[in-house]
């Protein structure tokens, strides 16, 4: 469906945008030869924002930092640091920060969709707190909570935050398309033969198939959000010789 892309990793400090209360910094996406998925940083001040149109696309918002109200379909919304948001094709939205922080969003645009199923919609949720969602544990002492995928309502893709140790995982490669953003934390990413330092926002673009290994170099958890399609585990990966690495198998489960 899209043109062949590479790995991309952006770690330079986010330069905000003139925008209305909000200033948009695209990260990843066509501008880094990847049309899978978009990556976007949202900076929104006080004040209720511009409406925002997804046009085609799906979006999906993960909070860093600040609260403030999501308004969609005229009803508002509460958002929090670290609470999900999923916007459908068509759909448009404004943001409103509260005045003691500004909101700082990493938003991820999903173009294309999938048609909703007719025999068995998903129920909808239009704002998850990643609190509220269940660990998932894999090897390694790696574990991931999914903010939303297609039994929330998001049709394409899964949006998720993993928990990654200190710990080297094995080589491997993902049959999906995936973008990722370091919440925080420190490490390299291993890709295509080259070591790109990682730091809390960095940007990770990676197709799928990519060969690689994210490899937290630091004393604590690192903690990234990420969103790849199409939709399924997080943990699904296989290793270079295309053998699945399964969470039972004793060399380690990738990220």
């Amino acid at each position: 469906m899209w043109a062949p892309a590479t790995a991309h990793v952006v770690t330079e400090e986010a330069t905000w945008a003139d925008g209305d209360t909000v200033s948009a910094r695209p990260v990843l996406g066509p501008r880094t030869g990847f049309a899978a998925l978009e990556q976007t940083l949202l900076a929104c001040g006080p004040g209720r924002s511009l409406e925002r149109d997804t046009g085609d696309c799906e979006e999906v918002l993960f909070v860093l930092s600040g609260e403030g109200i999501l308004r969609a379909g005229g009803e508002p919304r509460a958002l929090e640091p670290e609470s999900g948001a999923y916007v459908a094709p068509g759909e448009r939205y404004e943001l409103e920060a509260g005045r003691a922080e500004a909101l700082r969003i990493v938003v991820v645009a999903v173009p294309d969709p999938v048609e909703p199923a007719d025999d068995a919609p998903a129920p909808r949720a239009v704002v998850r707190r990643l609190a509220d969602q269940e660990s998932e544990a894999a090897t390694t002492q790696r574990e991931f909570r999914i903010v939303a995928d297609p039994g929330s309502g998001l049709r394409s893709a899964t949006h998720f935050v993993g928990y990654i140790p200190p710990v080297r995982a094995p080589d491997h490669f993902h049959t999906y398309d995936e973008v990722i953003y370091v919440i925080d934390g420190e490490g390299v990413m291993h890709v295509e033969g080259v070591d790109h330092p990682l730091s809390a926002g960095s940007s990770i673009q990676l197709p799928a198939r990519t060969v690689h290994c994210l490899e937290n170099t630091g004393d604590a958890v690192m903690r990234i959000v990420a969103v790849f399609r199409p939709a399924g585990s997080p943990a699904e990966a296989y290793y270079p010789d295309g053998s699945p690495a399964y969470a039972e198998d004793p060399r380690g489960e990738p990220h």
